[in-house]
């Protein structure tokens, strides 16, 4: 039988793709619109308007219009990769894991429950996932030599940080992308997501953890077999943990706790805190700073700091570029007049449903948009601003919206061979796909109940 040589197209591709049916979708879905009260569409007020087609110009302007009209988010995201990139350079965040490798040898078993709240802290608040590729080459063997098999080793970090990336409690590319576009702060429902951080971190660190001991009483009982195959993987020589180096990781930490502070409704919450309302240009800013600050503690140098802050926003150029197609869509829909229409049929289809109900079939709804564009930035973009105001009519907070959407999509991640850090961790650990599954299937069911269990006590507690 001939091998299939069909390759699962770019999420760019795809997002071209919609736009044609998009447009083609104008001339056969009728123009419409509700009236609005504070940017909330009004149930029942939905009447018929002048139909507005898109053409062949209105097509090709499309992804240039989404540019324009996610300005803010798209600087917000180049200022964190341009952050990233700073910080990255300096050698902190790898001296860290080093330094903590070292304290604890000897204890491996700890290693898993520090690496993996590391991780997870990482992903919870800034979305750590492509970055924990130089992780795997260093913890892998350190995990074999001690005993356990490669599945720790990658679980350690894939695990951990994917239990923080479902939690997302401020993830700039899931949760603040997808709260700008629901028109919600990115503080509103972050005390639901903290406590799910805390319950998944928790259940991932204890799932490792029983599967780690069980291999090192019984090899055989490995998912890779005899547990301690030795992999031509070579560890890399981190850099020392400096006073300098923990400086920056001082103020690392301090950025995400501004952010987090910044943008928490606290006049909302009746408790006496003062609220600084920061959004998207203030956010920016506040990642500038702390990427400049960080290059001048570490000696960079002005040429360098520069050179790496570019270079970071660089790497994040691609999901800029996802963002603004995606909002290409988005406004294409406006133009022509059938966003509305779409509410419309929403409303009518999910009047029964209760609050409970949309939202669950919202998260079942976007587990298998999540495997077709892997992008959360992307799928945030393309979605959120109709799925948050179909909320609005069941009486569901686009903050729900928000926290379903990121938790099918960081859920999805953690198996689907389109995500490239899933099947290039396990290329770098030996480990077959079918044995990762294997392995895994029974803490994603458990994640999935969790899920559920969350939303609907989201629902009832709003």
């Amino acid at each position: 039988m001939a091998k299939s040589r069909f390759r699962m197209p770019t999420a760019y591709t795809i997002l071209f793709l919609l736009i044609f049916a998009v447009a083609a979708a104008t001339w056969f879905i009728p123009a419409g619109a509700y009236d609005y009260a504070d940017g909330v569409p009004v149930a029942g007020t939905y009447h018929v308007i002048q139909a507005n087609p898109a053409g062949a110009g209105d097509v090709l302007k499309a992804a240039f219009e989404g540019f324009y009209d996610a300005v803010d988010v798209c600087v917000f995201i180049l200022m964190v990769g341009g952050f990233l990139g700073v910080v990255m350079k300096s050698g902190a965040i790898d001296a860290g894991v080093s330094a903590v490798i070292g304290k604890l040898r000897g204890r491996e078993q700890w290693l898993i429950p520090v690496l993996m709240l590391f991780f997870g802290l990482g992903g919870t608040t800034y979305g750590m996932w492509e970055e924990t590729m130089a992780f795997y080459p260093l913890l892998i063997p350190i995990f074999l030599a001690a005993g356990y098999d490669a599945a720790v080793g990658i679980s350690v970090i894939l695990l951990g940080a994917g239990a923080g990336v479902v939690c997302s409690t401020v993830n700039p590319f899931a949760t603040g992308i997808a709260s700008g576009f629901a028109g919600v702060s990115l503080g509103d429902g972050i005390v639901l997501r903290i406590l799910m951080f805390l319950a998944f971190e928790s259940a991932a660190i204890w799932f490792v953890m029983a599967y780690g001991a069980k291999v090192k009483r019984n090899p055989a009982s490995s998912v890779v077999g005899s547990g301690r195959e030795l992999l031509h993987t070579k560890s890399g020589e981190a850099p020392p943990l400096t006073v300098k180096r923990k400086w920056i990781l001082v103020i690392f930490a301090l950025t995400f706790l501004v952010m987090i502070y910044g943008v928490i409704p606290f006049d909302e919450m009746g408790l006496g805190i003062p609220a600084l309302g920061w959004w998207f240009p203030e956010l920016s800013a506040l990642f500038l700073v702390s990427g400049v600050v960080i290059g001048w503690v570490d000696r960079m140098g002005e040429e360098t700091i520069a050179g790496e802050y570019v270079g970071g926003a660089a790497d994040l150029l691609g999901v800029a570029f996802i963002i603004g197609i995606s909002r290409g869509i988005t406004v294409l829909m406006n133009n022509a007049g059938i966003t509305d229409t779409i509410l419309h049929w929403g409303e009518e289809a999910l009047s029964g449903t209760g609050p409970v109900g949309f939202t669950l079939l919202v998260f079942l709804i976007y587990l298998p948009l999540s495997v077709l564009i892997p992008s959360s930035s992307g799928l945030a973009t393309l979605s959120i601003p109709i799925l948050a105001p179909l909320g609005g009519f069941s009486g569901v907070g686009g903050a729900l919206v928000v926290t379903a959407f990121q938790a099918a999509s960081g859920l999805v991640n953690l198996i689907t061979p389109t995500a490239a850090v899933v099947m290039g961790a396990l290329a770098l650990g030996h480990v077959g796909y079918d044995q990762w599954f294997r392995y895994v299937w029974k803490l994603l069911a458990y994640f999935l109940v969790m899920i559920l269990l969350f939303l609907t006590a989201g629902v009832l507690l709003q």
